[in-house]
């Protein structure tokens, strides 16, 4: 076959000129822009049943159900004798979300936690890898002679998510497998509360030296607070570790009504902005709120309706940016509200992971931020530190629609990114 085109006399790979560099999967904190996640690695069987079937095996609706291995076992043969397993997913609140960032931002995040030293065909962990963006580097994992958990959702026909987990070695991370450098170089650290339940395993102590080391240097730390029963069961220490590290808190208003005693969201925000500076509230059929601080002087007035609740005219301030409280002279608390995206799917058949879709798409913001910064540091964008990229209204709409094509696909991680935002006059009023 005759080659296309025409030939050069020279060498068709010049050996005079370097070696082009290669991109890499693994992450260089002097170069990168990446967040990084700190989780318990499980992988997610979702399975259709009764509220009889949660009966049968004392599952109680609802909530985390921490299982041993043989009544996992006995659960899983259950679905699988009624045919009722509709997927495999790799899971993990953390796991979903730095999943979802990596999709949207096109870019690089590290997941700390473990894996299984041998991986065989079928496997948790097998499923896990394979259902986990390239983007997410993995080579910080720590290596364990067991399984990864196995998380079991059960969907019931109210649309009602409960979760049966058996651990296996997933709570075996330990202190020395948190790399500082790789945190210190991060634009944000996402972590969540489900470690507070093994007060005896390594990997709680292994969560508190992350945000230590995030604090530290200075990087955003943002904590999801797991379930109801779980706050309710570690609200006092959740509470110290919320006012000495954390600075973006997510959670539903069964949570937040756990964490606060406020059963209107708006209220329990606002009591929970005392401690942190990024409230992401997911309310369900009620929508979101993305509540927090901004300076006096830079807040920005709605141009959209105005709102009112337990506090009125709560979102005219929506369109300033999120600040941390501490570098505000005078900080305003700032609220803002969207209902669910263009009303919701049709019919809502699974609910896992819409949280942590809305919470990805406030840190790739937050990450945006930071690449903008590092890349034009005199850019009108960065004439106050603020937080974010964006407006409290602009992140709203970004993660309300992320949330929707999680609950569009009835499954906890996107395939795909989504279509390039609209521009807004808001946004536009940002760039001038």
């Amino acid at each position: 076959m005759k080659f296309p085109g025409q030939r050069k006399l020279k060498h068709y790979f010049p050996v005079s000129q370097p070696k082009p560099v290669l991109p890499t999967s693994e992450v260089r904190p002097d170069k990168d822009t990446y967040i990084v996640g700190l989780d318990e690695t499980i992988v997610d069987v979702i399975a259709n049943v009764s509220d009889q079937f949660l009966e049968t095996f004392n599952i109680q609706k609802g909530l985390s159900n921490l299982v041993d291995a043989d009544t996992a076992s006995a659960i899983y043969s259950e679905l699988t004798a009624q045919n009722s397993i509709s997927d495999h997913f790799a899971g993990g609140t953390i796991g979903n979300t730095i999943h979802n960032y990596s999709v949207l931002a096109d870019d690089k995040s590290v997941l700390l936690g473990v894996m299984s030293a041998n991986i065989t065909l079928g496997s948790p962990a097998y499923h896990y890898i394979c259902h986990t963006s390239s983007k997410v580097d993995m080579n910080h994992l720590q290596g364990v002679p067991g399984d990864i958990g196995r998380g079991i959702t059960l969907i019931t026909p109210d649309g009602e998510r409960t979760f049966a987990i058996a651990p296996g070695d997933m709570d075996e991370l330990d202190v020395d497998h948190i790399p500082e450098d790789i945190i210190a170089g991060s634009a944000a650290l996402v972590t969540c509360a489900y470690p507070l339940r093994h007060q005896g395993k390594p990997i709680k102590p292994a969560m508190l030296k992350a945000l230590e080391y995030a604090h530290n240097h200075q990087v955003p730390t943002v904590l999801t607070l797991g379930t109801k029963h779980l706050v309710e069961e570690n609200r006092d220490e959740l509470l110290e570790i919320i006012k000495k590290h954390v600075n973006v808190l997510a959670m539903n208003e069964l949570e937040a009504e756990a964490l606060t005693g406020f059963s209107d969201p708006l209220q329990a925000a606002s009591a929970i902005l005392d401690h942190v500076d990024i409230v992401l509230l997911t309310a369900g059929p009620d929508g979101m709120y993305l509540c927090g601080h901004t300076e006096d002087d830079l807040k920005r007035e709605t141009t959209n309706p105005i709102k009112s609740g337990s506090l009125a005219d709560f979102n005219r301030w929506e369109f300033s940016r999120p600040m941390l409280r501490e570098a505000c002279k005078q900080p305003v608390k700032v609220f803002s509200h969207i209902d669910p995206y263009m009303g919701g799917p049709e019919k809502i058949r699974n609910t896992n992971g819409a949280g942590d879709g809305a919470l990805s798409a406030l840190l790739h913001d937050i990450s945006a931020n930071h690449f903008h910064k590092e890349a034009i540091p005199n850019s009108s964008k960065h004439l106050a530190p603020f937080l974010a990229y964006s407006s409290f209204a602009q992140i709203c709409k970004y993660s309300n629609r992320v949330s929707y094509e999680i609950l569009a696909q009835n499954a906890p991680r996107l395939s795909r990114g989504l279509p390039e935002r609209e521009d807004s006059l808001e946004e536009a009023y940002w760039e001038k």
